[in-house]
This record gives structure tokens, C-alpha cells and sequence, in this order.
């Protein structure tokens, strides 16, 4: 049984876990993380994502734990309502669509309970250093240890530490789309019901929207970016992102000066600069990437998750068919996804500062066949 070692713990890295043991492989996934990651966004599985989820068999249970949204309201800065819908919301679309909105969080844990019993997982630990010769891969782990793999995947995000290990530095790859973006939780301060917010002033907004019952929300900040220097800032540097968006919030009027006391308060703050990941090759050697870490749509798509969840059904079905031939496998695995990444890509650059057309959503989110 051949071993590949996944790095990342997401997403798309328990996807291909799922899919590899489907495959007759045997999967390690190692997370950083001392357990499945919480916190995040609302996430969407789209067209043929869903079909990906429900021959996992999870299909039902995530529709049990999707949002569930009246509308939105858009604000001026000063907090008017300037529009109105019924019909969709920035976040997840059409409200009419068979599409699921979920918790990040919500889906990370499902794919982990899904997961468990047939792979083995990782968790406190992270890739060090990789080695690799025509007999296999040896990984050398944050932790000290070494262990041997047939094969390494890296499912580790937009800044992903395979992909910089074997494909070179970051900024070879990255393409900053000129913003910034940061989500954290709160109490539900502004007895929001179902329904979401949307504020835009000059060049920076919030867009506000409850979960759990209504008993939280989610709130993200988006803010064009001040130059270089700020898009550097490394997304770890918690103080150092929570200045940053608190210096370029300061302007913003109506309930900005609550939601950025609700963010130093936050423990589970995030924030990064908004971009692509574009490379000419998604493997080399005994090295593939997946997701974020080969073909990163930045979240302004709407597709980051349905790209994770296909990108790791069409990796395994093609390691399982190539009958031990990686190369080959590697190959039509970017053939098939290539076409569709840049159709989804292509979101996020249609309508800078606003979504992509319904007609454009629709024909990336099933631009692929299984």
C-alpha cells in the first residue's frame, strides 16, 4: 500500500485523506494545529463540489448545519440602508440555490469525523525539510522526527511550506490582488436574526452576519492595501495584523469603532493579504500541491473551498487509475483541473470590489466533470 503524507489539515487536505483510502492508498495528514482548526468564515460548496461531498456521504449534514439568511442589507457609511435583497447575499449567493453555506469550522469538522478511522493524523507538528530520489520522499518534521512517504502532498494553504520547499520562494508565485482582509467572531451586539450587513466606506467595509443561532457573528473587514509593506506583514503576527487594521479602520464610520474593540477582543482573529497563486506546474518529482497551496482563487472568488474539495477527488482518482505511475497521475490531474481553476480564478478579478456576475458563478462552479 503506498504511504503519501499530506500536510495541511484544512480542507482539501482531509478531502484527499478520504479519497486516497477510497483509492487503496494510506494517508498521514500533519497540521500544525494541536486539533482541527475553529473559527473562519462562512465557506460555500458550489455545483460539483457538492456531488464531491455527497459521494463522501456527507451531503445531508451539511445541509443540516448550513446558514440559514433572510437577506442582507447594504449600508452607506453611515449605516443607511441603500439597498435591499431577499434574494441572495454577498457571502453565499442565491438563496434559491441548491449551494451550501456553512461555518468553515463546521466543514473542517466533518471531514476530520469522516476521516479519522482510515487515515492517520498529525496533530503539533509540520514539514521541516524533504528529500526525495526515485524511491520515495524523506520528510523531516518540525519536531525532529523523519519518516519515509511514496509520495508528499502539500495542502497547506496560500503560504504553503512544501511548495516553498520544493517550487521556491512565495513571491514567484503570488499575485496580490490589492486588498486585505481580516474575520473574527463577536457576541452578537447588534441582535442581528438571519440576516446580514454590508458597509462599504471609500476604500474599505465590514460585512457583518450572525451564526449559531444567532447567539455570534462573523465579521469581516476589507480594506484596500496601503502598499508593500503592509501586504508583508506576516499573517501570524496577530498584534501586528490587529494594528494594521485598526490604523486603517480609524476613518470608518458607523458601528466600526464596536467592531474593532470586538477584534482586539477576539481569540480567534485572522487576516492576511488577498491573493492568487498561479504557477506553471503543480508537482515535481514525488511532490504535489493541492488547493490553496498550488492554485490559490483568494476567498474574493467565492470558490476557495469547492476548488479544494474537486481539486482533491480528481488527485486521488487519478493516483488511483495510473496504477503506481505518479508522473502520469500528476499529469492528468492538472490537465483536468487547469481549465477549471482559471474559470474560478477569474471571480475574483471580474467586478474589483464587488461579486462576480450570477451568469459567471454559475458556469466556473460546474466547469468540470467527475
Amino acid at each position: 500500500m503506498k504511504t503519501v503524507l499530506i500536510s495541511g489539515g484544512g480542507l482539501a487536505g482531509p478531502a484527499l485523506a478520504y479519497w486516497l483510502r477510497h483509492h487503496g492508498f494510506a494517508p498521514t495528514v500533519v497540521e500544525r494545529a494541536p486539533a482541527p482548526r475553529t473559527g473562519g468564515q462562512a465557506v460555500d460548496i458550489r455545483g460539483v463540489a457538492l456531488e464531491v461531498v455527497r459521494r463522501m456521504g456527507l451531503l445531508e449534514r451539511a445541509r443540516e448545519l448550513r446558514t440559514r439568511m433572510r437577506g442582507m442589507s447594504v449600508l452607506d457609511g453611515d449605516g443607511n440602508e441603500i439597498e435591499r435583497s431577499t434574494d441572495k447575499t454577498y457571502s453565499s449567493g442565491r438563496l434559491d440555490s441548491d449551494d451550501i453555506e456553512l461555518l468553515r469550522e463546521d466543514l473542517t469538522g466533518l471531514l476530520y469525523e469522516r476521516t479519522r478511522d482510515g487515515a492517520e493524523y498529525v496533530f503539533g507538528d509540520g514539514v521541516a525539510a524533504l528529500q526525495q530520489d526515485e524511491h520515495g520522499v524523506r520528510v523531516e518534521f518540525e519536531s525532529g522526527r523523519s519518516r519515509g512517504f511514496d509520495l508528499v502532498v502539500g495542502a497547506d494553504g496560500q503560504h504553503s511550506t512544501v511548495r516553498g520547499l520544493v517550487f521556491g520562494p512565495e513571491e514567484e508565485f503570488a499575485h496580490p490582488l490589492g486588498m486585505q482582509v481580516a474575520i473574527f467572531r463577536a457576541d452578537n451586539f447588534l441582535g442581528l436574526e438571519d440576516w446580514q450587513l454590508w458597509l462599504r466606506d471609500g476604500a474599505a467595509g465590514y460585512g457583518i452576519y450572525p451564526v449559531r443561532d444567532n447567539s455570534e457573528l462573523r465579521i469581516t473587514f476589507g480594506w484596500a492595501a496601503a502598499g508593500p509593506q503592509e501586504q508583508r506583514i506576516d499573517p501570524r503576527d496577530i498584534e501586528g495584523r490587529k494594528r494594521a487594521l485598526a490604523d486603517r479602520m480609524a476613518a470608518v464610520r458607523w458601528e466600526a469603532p464596536r467592531m474593532l474593540k470586538a477584534m482586539w477582543e477576539a481569540s480567534d482573529f485572522y487576516s492576511d493579504a488577498m491573493a492568487q497563486i498561479r504557477m506553471d506546474r503543480w508537482s515535481r518529482g514525488r511532490v504535489a500541491l493541492l488547493g490553496d497551496a498550488g492554485y490559490c482563487a483568494s476567498p474574493l472568488s467565492g470558490q476557495g473551498t469547492s476548488l479544494a474539495l474537486i481539486g482533491a477527488y480528481v488527485l486521488a482518482d487519478a493516483l488511483g487509475r495510473a496504477d503506481g505511475e505518479h508522473g502520469a497521475a500528476f499529469d492528468d490531474y492538472e490537465r483536468r483541473m487547469r481549465p477549471f481553476v482559471g474559470l474560478n480564478q477569474a471571480l475574483a478579478t471580474e467586478n474589483p470590489g464587488g461579486p462576480a456576475s450570477e451568469e459567471s458563478v454559475e458556469r466556473a462552479k460546474n466547469a468540470i466533470s467527475l
